[in-house]
């Protein structure tokens, strides 16, 4: 097969009406704190079938924002999922809280709900499950629990814009009182950077529009009573405001976001058709399990590495070697130096987190692959496999897993 230009794990795509709509914007008088941010927010609340969303300045924030408005503080605790980016239990520091990591469902690298159960505790106040790679999480069985011990569930869904449950969008809040979503360019639509927070709670609603604009509220009655030029600081918010020239870039992604869901599935069904014929080596995402519609953020390939021949580390940098580039998605948070430190060398027993971590690997998926960079990934995937252990470390010169 003839060498091709490099294949990223996953980019954004932007073409000349997304670069259109954004120059309208800056050729008016609003290009932060305007009518498109309104008209963004109202357009996601609409696709994901909730009541409220608001937009910000990235997902970080937005899950910022949601540990606040869930009244998360110091001596509080919230159970998340170790697999998942910095952000999701880096939230719950920033609100003074402690994150507690319940262990995976090894076969869909989703939060386990039993784990969950065991978790909880007096101190527990929230769990915030991750639809990790874009399947979503088992909500149903999350909501149960968090209705039975009272507490808030912050659904991250990073990963997941336009995802489905068995009921309802991913972002419908049918389940979650607040979901996340993430804007990055490697997401399914791209804002630059962006961030939002749906929700069907009025009060949270509120909270959250003040929270991104340090806590500032404007009432009519003060209006009235003291001029247009009051304002008030109610709490301790910050400024993570997104502006109008982002917001009509999200607006003409979303348009196309169908499409970009399309495209995703169409080539992680062509992935998972040749990898199924590669015997025991590999295993393939997980499909949906309670009725739930995946849009594959991620395409996680796994070597079991008990009978492969070779491992995750050769397997990435043969792959590197042939211009394809591969992502591991995540080493499990609690393994993080800052992490470790802050639990005192406190042992967190997550065993299927550690064992997925060893053989996960994400692959290339992103709407502007090709046919032809889908085939190079599979061709060098399958010729790895062939080569065995031996030639690839040559080739390579690496083998420390």
């Amino acid at each position: 097969m003839p060498h091709m230009t490099n294949i990223p794990y996953s980019r954004q795509r932007i073409d000349a009406v997304d670069i259109k709509a954004v120059g309208r914007v800056l050729a008016t008088d609003w290009i932060t704190q305007g009518p498109k941010i309104d008209e963004f927010e109202r357009a996601i609340a609409r696709f994901c079938g909730a009541r409220y969303a608001v937009a910000v300045a990235n997902g970080t924030a937005a899950l910022h924002l949601a540990a606040l408005a869930a009244g998360l503080k110091k001596g509080d605790e919230a159970i998340t999922t170790p697999i998942t980016f910095l952000a999701t239990s880096n939230a719950v520091l920033y609100a003074g809280a402690t994150p507690v990591f319940a262990d995976i469902d090894y076969d869909t690298v989703n939060i386990d709900p039993d784990c969950v159960k065991k978790l909880v505790t007096r101190k527990t106040k929230a769990v915030l499950p991750v639809d990790f790679a874009g399947l979503p999480a088992d909500m149903p069985a999350i909501r149960k629990i968090a209705d039975r011990h009272g507490l808030v569930v912050i659904e991250d869904a990073s990963h997941a814009l336009g995802g489905e449950y068995r009921h309802g969008k991913v972002g419908s809040c049918r389940y979650a009182d607040m979901t996340v979503f993430s804007f990055h360019p490697v997401k399914h639509i791209t804002t630059g950077e962006g961030g939002c927070i749906t929700t069907n709670s009025k009060t949270y609603y509120d909270q959250l529009r003040a929270l991104r604009t340090h806590g500032v509220v404007k009432t009519a009655d003060a209006l009235q009573k003291h001029g247009g030029w009051y304002y008030e600081m109610q709490a301790l918010g910050f400024n993570y405001r997104i502006t109008d020239f982002q917001c009509a870039l999200g607006l003409s992604q979303l348009k196309k976001l169908p499409g970009f869901i399309a495209a995703r599935r169409k080539i992680a069904r062509r992935y998972d058709a040749a990898f199924a014929t590669m015997g025991n080596w590999l295993k393939i995402p997980a499909q949906a399990i309670h009725g739930e519609k995946h849009v594959y953020h991620l395409y996680l390939l796994r070597l079991a590495r008990q009978t492969a021949k070779c491992s995750r580390r050769l397997l990435y940098e043969y792959l590197k070697s042939q211009g394809v580039s591969s992502q591991v998605h995540y080493i499990p948070i609690y393994r993080q130096p800052y992490y470790r430190k802050l639990f005192s060398g406190r042992k967190i027993h997550c065993p299927n987190a550690d064992r997925y971590y060893s053989e996960a690997l994400s692959l290339p998926i992103y709407p502007g692959l090709s046919s032809a960079g889908v085939d190079k990934v599979i061709h060098w995937v399958g010729r790895f496999l062939k080569t065995g252990a031996g030639e690839c470390a040559a080739k390579s010169r690496t083998c420390h897993e």
